[in-house]
């Protein structure tokens, strides 16, 4: 191991920290584009996954008072039966073409709300409505590891408040982060070159996300909204990129 190599894990690691800290989701978008320099596919794709984790049970506390069990639910229960099914369809989807799909709904999405927003409240449909999303974000997350986009946008769709959005979609993206962790385990994916990478990234995820909920905990509501807006273009964007990347 070079030193490039430990610069590069942790200055991944607190940049993906301080995003998750922050907004209750992002290690992903923010760390793999620095993390793929010194590692392997799988082995990025695995230390994302425990440095999420990692992040989102440490802030876990700052939203636990606005989290609703029974607005919660209708997201993870369906969104853990879809998360099977998304990987079960990985043989017969074109998984690119999918993503582009993701992509352009997420950029679109950003733009449009950053342009247009109205303050229009989408209160229909209930239970069944969020189930659906949370459903449909599980195929996603078996499909391209792409759970949270729906949920996120859902959320802010809904018109919940700052600590009710974070709530939603931290709480719905550690249930499926969970699931993942323990299917990677089974699947003998947390060897010894994914441990050690972890043992680097971990102080620096918790750094980071330590200073990214302090930072939430000065934001209002609008500086949120427009920060989780801000991210879910950008996800949008790295989607393409790696797509065009992969081509």
């Amino acid at each position: 191991m070079t030193l490039v190599f430990f610069v590069t894990i942790i200055a991944g690691a607190l940049a993906g920290g301080f995003v998750n800290g922050l907004t209750g989701f992002g290690t992903g978008i923010t760390a793999l584009g620095l993390w793929l320099y010194v590692l392997p596919p799988s082995v990025a794709a695995t230390l994302v996954i425990i440095c999420s984790t990692a992040a989102q049970i440490q802030t876990l506390p700052k939203i636990w008072h606005a989290i609703d069990a029974h607005r919660l639910a209708p997201f993870i229960v369906p969104g853990l039966i879809g998360v099977p099914i998304g990987t079960w369809l990985l043989e017969s989807i074109d998984v690119r073409v999918f993503k582009v799909s993701i992509a352009c709904l997420l950029i679109s999405y950003a733009l449009h709300s950053f342009l247009y927003r109205t303050g229009t409240v989408y209160s229909r449909g209930g239970r069944s409505a969020d189930g659906v999303i949370g459903f449909s974000g599980g195929v996603l997350g078996g499909l391209a590891g792409l759970s949270g986009a729906l949920p996120t946008i859902w959320a802010d769709i809904r018109g919940w408040s700052k600590d009710e959005k974070r709530s939603v979609f931290q709480g719905f993206n550690l249930s499926i982060l969970l699931a993942a962790l323990v299917s990677h385990a089974v699947s003998g994916l947390l060897h010894r070159d994914v441990l050690v990478a972890a043992a680097v990234a971990l102080p620096g995820t918790f750094t980071g996300a330590a200073l990214g909920v302090v930072l939430y905990g000065r934001l209002d509501e609008n500086r949120f909204r427009q920060i989780v807006l801000l991210l879910l273009g950008v996800s949008g964007i790295g989607l393409l990129w790696m797509n065009v990347q992969a081509g």
